[in-house]
């Protein structure tokens, strides 16, 4: 049986790196905003509660209900999480007095804890907070120190309430996944059973019975995640699953075809369909980016449904939609996190399709996605391969979208994306793709001046997308990549390469 933990989120950034902490210790975790938790916890074995932004001084601090947990279930809270329970119960927390961020070392570490077997004297961690706790809350025991932080870790007596001000979950926190360990494996005795094979066997079986005989219509995009939700759902209901994949005329060069041909290898029922037309047209003269992921995801349901209707008694809408996705569509379901960008497969269907959504992959991370492709024997050429957004191109197009900028956009990309293959840089690259900017400038070809497009070049590497660094690329191959982009690309004439990191800024310009 799955055992979970459960995350309480009050608007970190940081919130999302601690389920994937978790994750990597082969256990299943969800994050919910402290304002609205999930309304049965009985599943949940352990709760973990968040950073924040926030002072817990301030009269708009978040203030969970913790009732049903503390002294119920294993309870660690992290940073804002740590502040709130010794402000709200008996300690006292006030404004620093030297700035608390950055690392930092750990002292006075308690031998006998638990929650710090096998985390030496020194270790390093992060902290994060303009706010300290000057006085820890009633029945409490000081575990730990730092230089600047007197009561860096505490405990409350009489139940398994622990207490951290920095933050585990981060890379700069040399022993966080250890601590996580500790505390979720041998305080809470939660079991380390989520692994591929785990999810696809309990994937499949839930599939089976929330579909049973009915006909699923999947949209493929040619990517990993879509690809991946298709085989599990063809494993659990076979020939009831039809998969149309959408040329909406924003896909990269010749994708259209050389999809439809991968596909043709993996026993699936695919078709497909181009709408160039139809998403060109909707999307004249749209610039501004959210309008645009909206005309998208409304002209991706018009093409199912016009589909679907071509299927007798179809009833289900299959989606590759994964947890980044959902997070940052929805502000981790509704939380105090801002939202970063709505995804045109999140956020349900209009009132006229009558067909039910189904997501195998909504609680996954990308690189747990491809892990469950392997499990499921998908071939390591398409689970490699980079990701891809959804709207295609058309939010890489700054400003208005038009036929002429797709194709010129479209020859970049592939200049750049063959470049990396040629190169054996590709699968270094976490994701890469060219950005057309809705500027000009000035140029000089063959002794005459031009006035042309400017374009960027973006590569970053990451694990699952939500968090982001700029790839170091050879100065070789930028050379190379900008010389032929100039000089074979008619309407360009400049190149720059973006070394941005996310955050702040986020993977793709829109």
């Amino acid at each position: 049986m799955q055992q979970n933990v459960l995350i309480l989120d009050f608007g970190s950034q940081y919130t999302q790196l601690i389920a994937r902490r978790v994750r990597e210790l082969n256990i299943y975790c969800e994050i919910h905003p402290y304002n609205n938790p999930p309304k049965d916890i009985s599943s949940f074995k352990a709760t973990i509660l968040s950073g924040s932004p926030f002072s817990v001084r301030a009269e708009d601090a978040p203030h969970p209900d913790l009732s049903e947990i503390r002294g119920k279930m294993p309870l660690l809270a992290v940073c804002y999480g740590a502040q709130y329970l010794a402000h709200f119960h008996g300690g006292k927390v006030e404004p620093s007095e030297t700035r608390e961020y950055g690392r930092a070392n750990l002292s006075l570490i308690k031998d006998a804890e638990v929650l710090f077997e096998d985390i030496t004297e020194n270790s390093q961690v992060w902290m994060s907070h303009s706010d300290t706790i000057k006085e820890l809350p009633t029945n409490s025991v000081r575990l730990a120190s730092t230089a600047d932080v007197l009561n860096a870790a505490y405990r409350i007596d009489g139940e398994d309430t622990f207490a951290i001000q920095f933050h585990p979950e981060v890379y700069h926190t040399s022993d966080g996944k250890q601590l996580l360990e500790n505390f979720l494996v041998k305080i809470a005795s939660v079991e380390q059973n989520w692994t591929p094979e785990a999810f696809v066997d309990m994937t499949v079986s839930e599939l089976k019975e929330k579909i049973g005989d009915d006909k699923v219509v999947l949209g493929l995009s040619g990517g990993v995640d879509s690809s991946v939700a298709a085989v599990l759902l063809h494993k659990a209901i076979g020939k009831n699953l039809y998969c149309i994949f959408v040329n909406n005329g924003l896909l990269r060069k010749n994708e259209f075809e050389s999809v439809l041909d991968q596909y043709k290898h993996m026993g699936l029922n695919v078709k497909g369909v181009d709408a160039s037309a139809r998403f060109l047209d909707a999307l004249a003269g749209v610039s501004d980016p959210e309008e645009k992921r909206k005309k998208i995801g409304n002209a991706f349901i018009e093409v199912f449904d016009d589909e679907a209707h071509q299927i007798q008694d179809v009833k289900f809408l299959a989606q590759g939609t994964i947890y980044p996705d959902v997070i940052e569509s929805v502000s981790a379901t509704g939380g105090p996190s801002a939202t970063i960008k709505s995804h045109h497969n999140v956020g349900g269907l209009p009132d006229f399709m009558k067909l039910k959504i189904v997501e195998p992959l909504r609680a996954l991370f990308k690189d747990e996605v491809r892990r469950v492709g392997t499990e499921l024997g998908i071939a390591k050429e398409l689970l490699g391969r980079h990701p891809f957004p959804g709207p295609g191109l058309a939010i890489r197009i700054l400003g208005d979208v038009t036929a002429e900028k797709v194709r010129i956009l479209q020859e970049v990309d592939a200049i750049f994306i063959n470049g990396l293959k040629e190169s054996n840089l590709y699968d270094k690259v976490w994701q890469a793709g060219a950005i057309l900017l809705p500027v000009s400038s000035v140029g000089v070809m063959g002794d005459e001046r031009t006035y042309e497009k400017v374009v960027a070049l973006r590569a970053v590497e990451s694990t699952d997308g939500m968090t982001a660094d700029w790839v170091n690329l050879p100065y070789e191959f930028l050379q190379k990549t900008s010389n032929t982009i100039i000089n074979r690309v008619k309407g360009v004439n400049r190149v720059v390469y973006d070394i941005s990191s996310k955050p702040p800024a986020t993977i793709e310009w829109e």
